[in-house]
């Protein structure tokens, strides 16, 4: 076992579209607790917390910035560094970024890259199939782990290995994309192949050296999009327009496909990437019948089906291998073969222009939530928590005025020149073009209902002066 430590690079830049309606793009699976009372990418940080490991780097979507940063502080975790992807370019460009990070850090450093929505229950198995990937990264090889298959999986890739090197290391002979159910079931039967976890360790300096052997114009804007980036409160903001020029590829296509130095770890520590409902119902605990029931659930003669109801009663009858997720907008019926068809659900409500694949009704902000209880063509009613201390922005709206009342709480309230308090059964109003701030001064959470009325009522009607989070 090498005594170097491993530096953690938790991936979190994915929409999980096959877990909706519970992970919709601004707030995804990742950022929820669906395997345990933590969130996915909590248990995540937390795997990679003990003394193998160096404080992890998070690379995350911009708009997911707060929460992160948020569940990362209710679990005791700083991280290293909260790099911001300011658009989305697949899984290479994110590691490219995180190892020109880490290369200014620390020139010999060995990253352990980890997707933030994986599962893995065997801890320890995880950290022994990490050392004896470690001697195979301090050797020079882009390592990758393999997980032994349970089944013909369809939704994963598959890694044949081929001549050993390393003790528990192997080199491999090639990738091979998500194939049909037939031809999984020939691979599964073979002990060579491997399902391929999209989980890595290499030196941070092998892995820059093949990315600009066999990916030179990623490199190339990659690092312009580093040595242009500022620091952002807690947050490291890559360059937007020099990220954006990056081809958008994933890490498996730019590099481990074609390099002559990649290798694989088997392994078998209860890993499941959760990819899709059907997989959730796998790692769950069911009952005598196989129902998993999650929240508000009734049941009658039902078998292997997973139900959950996350703020509505769900009761099911006479089921079999049926997926039934409700939330309070949205409800999806799915048979477990089909699941991995939900993405084309999300697909069709983008298309359709419909907030259901993007956002919850209740919407997290650094500052607190909202959610909307209401909402017509010229009007809209929201419940707003504010968190103690906390402040909105200093804003303005062209076309929309609104209506606040205080149900619980102590308001401080600005509205152009005027700065006055507002407290319980209180309410106030801020008309068009008018520049008004809402604050908590106090001890406990504010609450308060806010009536939105105008001829255009969207977020994107907001013009910030100033803002504690930079989001001016």
């Amino acid at each position: 076992m090498s005594n170097k430590k491993f530096y953690p690079v938790i991936l979190s830049g994915g929409a999980g579209s096959r877990l909706w309606p519970l992970s919709r793009s601004l707030y995804p699976k990742q950022l929820l607790p669906l395997s345990s009372e933590r969130t996915m990418i909590q248990e995540t940080a937390l795997r990679s917390g003990n003394d193998r490991f160096e404080r992890p780097m998070v690379i995350c979507n911009e708009s997911h910035r707060f929460i992160v940063a948020e569940q990362m502080q209710e679990v005791g975790i700083e991280p290293l560094r909260l790099v911001l992807e300011p658009v989305a370019r697949n899984t290479a460009p994110a590691i490219v970024a995180a190892a020109l990070i880490l290369q200014q850090i620390d020139p010999d450093a060995v990253m352990a890259v980890l997707p933030s929505d994986h599962v893995i229950t065997d801890q320890d198995g995880f950290l022994a199939a990490m050392d004896v990937a470690g001697l195979a990264a301090q050797a020079g090889h882009l390592v990758t782990f393999g997980m032994k298959p349970t089944a013909p999986e369809t939704g994963y890739g598959y890694i044949q290995r081929g001549a050993p090197l390393s003790e528990g290391s192997f080199r491999v002979e090639r990738f091979i994309e998500k194939p049909d159910h037939e031809r999984a079931a020939a691979m599964v039967a073979q002990p060579e192949f491997l399902w391929n976890s999209g989980m890595f360790l290499f030196k941070a300096s092998v892995f820059l050296a093949e990315i600009g052997r066999l990916a030179a114009p990623m490199l190339a804007a990659v690092s312009v999009a580093v040595e242009a980036a500022r620091a952002d409160i807690d947050f490291f903001r890559l360059d937007s327009e020099a990220f954006a020029r990056s081809p958008s590829a994933s890490v498996d296509y730019a590099v481990m496909e074609h390099t002559n130095l990649a290798a694989v770890v088997p392994a078998d520590f209860g890993w499941s990437d959760v990819g899709s409902w059907s997989a959730l119902w796998e790692i769950s605990a069911k009952d005598d019948r196989g129902v998993v029931e999650v929240g508000d659930v009734l049941t009658v003669d039902c078998q292997n089906s997973y139900l959950r109801g996350d703020g509505v009663l769900v009761a099911g009858v006479g089921l079999s291998d049926i997926i039934v997720v409700a939330t309070e907008d949205a409800v999806l019926v799915a048979e477990r073969r089909h699941v991995q068809e939900v993405r084309k659900i999300v697909e069709r409500l983008r298309e359709k222009k419909r907030s259901e694949g993007d956002l919850h009704r209740k919407v997290y902000r650094p500052w607190g939530f909202y959610q909307s209880v209401d909402a017509g063509s010229r009007f809209q009613v929201k419940q707003i928590t504010v968190r103690p201390g906390a402040s909105l922005s200093l804003q303005m709206h062209h076309h929309r005025a609104e209506h606040w009342v205080v149900v619980e709480g102590t308001a401080l309230i600005t509205r152009d020149d005027q700065t006055f308090l507002l407290r319980e059964n209180e309410s106030t109003f801020i008309p068009i073009g008018t520049k008004h701030r809402l604050e908590n001064p106090g001890k406990v959470p504010l609450k308060l209902i806010e009536v939105r009325s105008g001829t255009y009522i969207a977020e994107d009607d907001i013009i910030r002066f100033e803002d504690n989070y930079g989001r001016v």
